[in-house]
């Protein structure tokens, strides 16, 4: 039996499951947790720990189509100024509580685009981040970039605000393909912001490319997997296209019948990560690729690779605030989630109070499952000894989580007196067997395909 054919068995080309950045998933997520949990969490982080901050900016010159995250298109730059005044006073809000000493293992800023900040709100939003929380021995500052919203002097701020990582997106560079996606971006553009930003010193570049998208064929993902790989990125993360149109209003511009088949997505995938694998990138997790030397790369063969709702990373904090509307925290006690609506949160933030108008308090085997499902997506292991040492269940109990997940995969997966693996084989299934774990149901509809 051929592995497409296992595949097919097993129901990888009909599946819809979530992506597993968190445990439980968002959309588990209730009005439980409000602004004074959110205030007690962060109360509650270790004086002089390391943590990791998110600054979600949610604005963009312009709706790519593809794009299911929460942002709002501006021609001005008012929103933005305003919003940037906002987050100055959220800062603040977050100094009142957080205590002294914390320092940062990662700042993040994503997006929306980041990049429409202009260099002096840039160079001011990451001081008072700074006077709030430095970033620590080693820590990293990464930001979004649009290759299309971007220039010299922006650059020049944020490389002098101590940006040490730059991600940029790609997505693909054929041109039929960026006119489907409403995401024009010529390779010259890309290519030249990538080596601006390679001569301000930042050693570190991540880039962002997909597939399954419209039109997109073998020949045509590895050609624009080719010319990504002449910008030799340090870290690229290999997303499958997520085409949720009853989520995302503007997907509906993108022609359902473009779509390739949930075979042909596998397909692709398969053939971007030939490239990578043959260019001498490590493979990491479920759709990551990094060079040897980068620090990800370094966590994965030690172990220590984790996932979080920005994807993979290597970062071990066991705290990361989310700044800005929509953004998610995660705690040891839990989730919390500000208001989607830019007004909804600027509104809070101004009367004096978070915005946090959602989450999920941690409770029953919601760490256990929670670490089980990372140790598959980061590992595709699960230590039989790492789970009874570290969490509250018996062997017993455990043995019968094992086996409900081998009887559902028969002769797909590895079950061993070490734990449980998934063969390389049969990786595909990852987030599928990941959802034996979840405790929680499951409704197919909300999530994006399997493959």
């Amino acid at each position: 039996m051929t592995v497409h054919s296992q595949l097919t068995r097993m129901g990888l080309f009909d599946a819809r499951v979530p992506r597993y950045t968190s445990y439980p998933t968002s959309p588990q997520f209730a009005g439980g947790v409000g602004p004074n949990d959110f205030a007690n969490w962060i109360a509650a982080v270790p004086a002089g720990s390391e943590i990791s901050l998110y600054v979600h900016v949610p604005f963009c010159r312009r709706l790519c189509w593809f794009c299911a995250c929460r942002t709002q298109g501006t021609v001005s730059d008012a929103p933005v100024v305003a919003y940037a005044l906002m987050l100055h006073q959220e800062i603040a809000l977050l100094k009142q509580h957080l205590p002294k000493g914390v320092r940062l293992s990662r700042l993040h800023w994503g997006g929306g685009t980041p990049t429409m900040l202009s260099p002096e709100a840039m160079r001011d939003l990451a001081a008072a981040i700074f006077a709030v929380a430095p970033l620590a021995e080693g820590g990293e500052f990464s930001v979004e970039i649009d290759p299309m919203e971007i220039d010299a002097a922006r650059l020049d701020a944020l490389v002098a605000a101590g940006m040490n990582r730059a991600s940029i997106g790609v997505q693909d560079f054929d041109p039929q393909i960026q006119a489907a996606i409403g995401r024009e971006q010529p390779f010259e553009t890309t290519q030249a912001v990538a080596q601006m930003i390679r001569a301000r010193g930042v050693t570190s570049l991540n880039a962002d490319i997909l597939y399954g998208l419209p039109h997109q064929t073998q020949a045509k993902i590895a050609a624009s997997v080719a010319q990504l790989l002449e910008l030799s990125p340090d870290r690229v993360a290999l997303y499958g296209y997520a085409h949720v149109p009853w989520m995302s209003r503007r997907q509906q511009m993108i022609s359902s019948d473009s779509m390739p088949t949930p075979e042909e997505r596998l397909d692709l995938f398969e053939v971007a990560r030939a490239q990578f694998l043959a260019a001498g990138y490590d493979e990491l997790g479920i759709d990551h690729f990094a060079k040897p030397t980068d620090g990800m790369a370094k966590a994965a063969r030690a172990g220590k690779l984790r996932r979080n709702f920005q994807g993979y990373t290597e970062d071990s904090a066991p705290v990361l605030i989310g700044l800005g509307a929509s953004s998610i925290s995660r705690f040891p006690q839990g989730y919390a989630q500000n208001a989607s609506g830019t007004a909804d949160h600027t509104r809070a933030i101004r009367a004096g109070q978070f915005s946090t108008h959602r989450g999920h308090a941690f409770a029953g085997d919601d760490r256990l499952r929670g670490r089980i499902i990372e140790a598959l997506m980061c590992d595709f292991h699960i230590s039989r000894a790492e789970i009874l040492r570290d969490f509250e269940v018996t062997p017993e109990a455990l043995q019968a989580m094992f086996a409900a997940a081998d009887r559902a995969f028969p002769q797909m997966l590895d079950l061993t007196e070490a734990g449980l693996s998934i063969p390389i084989d049969s990786r595909p299934l990852t987030r599928m067997v990941a959802r034996c774990f979840d405790a929680y149901a499951q409704t197919s509809a909300k999530h994006s395909s399997a493959v």
